[in-house]
């Protein structure tokens, strides 16, 4: 489970720059849930998974993963719980080494290093197999720099790498905003598709309504650091963007303005 009690995280405080990002926000996940994140900019989304993963320290209130309290945790130490894809494809690989390297790196997150062979025979057999499911033909690349793969390919990469020792929750924020749309619909199948057999409690932050409304079991939405519309089940099922526009105003008082989130 993860469970956001009260958190408030304040930017610049008591100065002419002050803001208020997390104000209050409570959440909920069980086990297993897929949940989108939308919202306007400044809404804190991005601030949210950031204090999730332990980027900054909160001001007030509590994180709890898996009934683990991490709230005062450092980030090395909240790692081995946690799964996360960036918005940027160069983010979250080592692009001069190889695939198979980066995949030896990501299997052994929040272990003891030790001499021995950096990757056994099994170990190998076993990266082939899970480059294959990608469908990118990577199977038959693993000695190639990950420099050397296209932002789509390294995304997909990288969706594998944060899931390869099947984390408590997985972080997705934004991962598909810097692709193409082809690439970026391919991508978030492959997210689905990994979430879905895994069974992994995820937080996805986007900008795409329509995304928001098509993936997971449930939507949030949010505005001035609060959470203000929570929706799932039969609503999620029977949601359009027009509806979830007219939602934000009710409960917001104000018309959603992101150019990104309409234009998409």
């Amino acid at each position: 489970m993860l469970d956001l009690i009260d958190v408030r995280k304040t930017f610049n405080a008591k100065t002419v720059n002050e803001k208020v990002a997390l104000d209050g926000l409570s959440l909920h996940l069980n086990d297993g849930d897929f949940v989108t994140v939308i919202g306007g900019n400044g809404a804190g989304k991005s601030t949210m998974l950031n204090a999730i993963a332990g980027v900054w320290p909160i001001d007030q209130g509590s994180i709890m993963i898996d009934k683990t309290d991490v709230s005062r945790l450092p980030e090395h130490r909240r790692a081995p719980l946690l799964g996360r894809v960036f918005q940027d494809p160069m983010t979250g690989t080592a692009a001069t080494m190889q695939i198979e390297e980066n995949l030896a790196l990501a299997a052994r997150r929040g272990e003891r290093r030790t001499l021995k062979p950096g990757i056994t025979r099994a170990e190998r057999n076993q990266y082939r197999e899970q480059l294959a499911t990608l469908g990118l033909g990577l199977e038959n690349r693993m000695t190639a720099k990950v420099g050397l793969l296209s932002g789509g390919q390294r995304q997909a990469l990288t969706l594998l790498m944060a899931t390869l020792k099947k984390p408590k929750l997985l972080l997705l924020d934004e991962h598909t905003a810097a692709l193409d749309p082809r690439t970026a619909e391919k991508v978030l199948q492959l997210s689905e598709k990994i979430v879905t057999e895994n069974r992994l409690m995820t937080l996805m932050v986007t900008h795409n309504m329509r995304d928001a409304i098509r993936y997971g079991n449930r939507l949030i939405m949010m505005n001035d650091g609060k959470i203000i519309l929570d929706i799932s089940g039969e609503q999620k099922k029977n949601l359009t963007v027009e509806n979830l526009m007219t939602a934000f105003f009710k409960a917001s008082g104000e018309e959603f303005a992101n150019d990104r989130a309409l234009l998409s």
